[in-house]
């Protein structure tokens, strides 16, 4: 004898509605800079015994109350927990390079600046994308622009970034032909976000970004392996 059917309906899921909600929860609702030079540290597959150390740029704050560590890497500022690529670098830790200790979670004390500032800066949710806030950037990122697979490329230092209310990030650039004040500073009218220009974005630390511009063969052939897939898909 079969089982008995129940008699309330089915309920349908909607699985887009589902993932929207979820990224909804993690979209950022306020940033931190990091000044005290708390690091990612991440591993590359191809050298297993060796760790390596990236400055932190900023924390940010999720939807869903989450503190997240902030890294300018490949073509975004990327999650520091989710980063998970053998090729590219695998998420360890964060490690403050003052005490050598290596822990898994953001620090307390950046939670606490993050919900109280949010707290102190509330907006009201609107239909229009909106700035809610800009950080410096404070570790000499540099961005490689390029428009076309086959135009020149173009190094650009990155004077800061811009959080949206959709919780999009965006570097900032600068059209220095419009600069009329040195040094250029946020709020600026010849800064520019950087995916309003470029169709493709690379950022890069410092030191690799002067490499690249002092045409370092090693470097240029590394920076060439790149962005093959990029020429393959135009």
């Amino acid at each position: 004898m079969g089982a008995s059917l129940s008699p309330r309906s089915a309920q349908v899921i909607d699985l887009e509605t589902v993932r929207q909600r979820q990224q909804a929860q993690k979209c950022l609702v306020r940033l931190a800079p990091e000044l005290d030079g708390l690091e990612m540290v991440y591993q590359l597959a191809a050298s297993p015994d060796t760790y390596y150390g990236l400055p932190i740029l900023a924390w940010g704050l999720q939807e869903d109350g989450n503190v997240i560590g902030l890294v300018p890497w490949m073509e975004t500022l990327a999650t520091c927990h989710e980063l998970d690529s053998d090729e590219n670098g695998q998420f360890i830790g964060y490690r403050d390079p003052e005490t050598e200790e290596i822990f898994n979670l953001p620090p307390d004390h950046k939670y606490e600046e993050l919900t109280a500032s949010a707290s102190y800066f509330e907006y009201e949710a609107s239909g229009d994308v909106t700035l809610i806030q800009q950080l410096p950037d404070t570790l000499g990122t540099h961005a490689l622009c390029m428009n076309h697979p086959n135009a020149p490329w173009n190094m650009k230092q990155v004077y800061g970034w811009r959080l949206y209310s959709n919780g999009s990030i965006e570097a900032l650039l600068a059209d220095e032909q419009h600069a009329t004040m040195t040094p250029i500073l946020l709020g600026d009218k010849c800064l520019y976000d950087a995916h309003s220009r470029h169709r493709t974005v690379y950022f890069f630390q410092r030191h690799i970004a002067n490499r690249i511009m002092e045409e370092d063969p090693a470097t240029l052939e590394a920076l060439a392996m790149m962005v093959v897939p990029q020429d393959e898909d135009a």
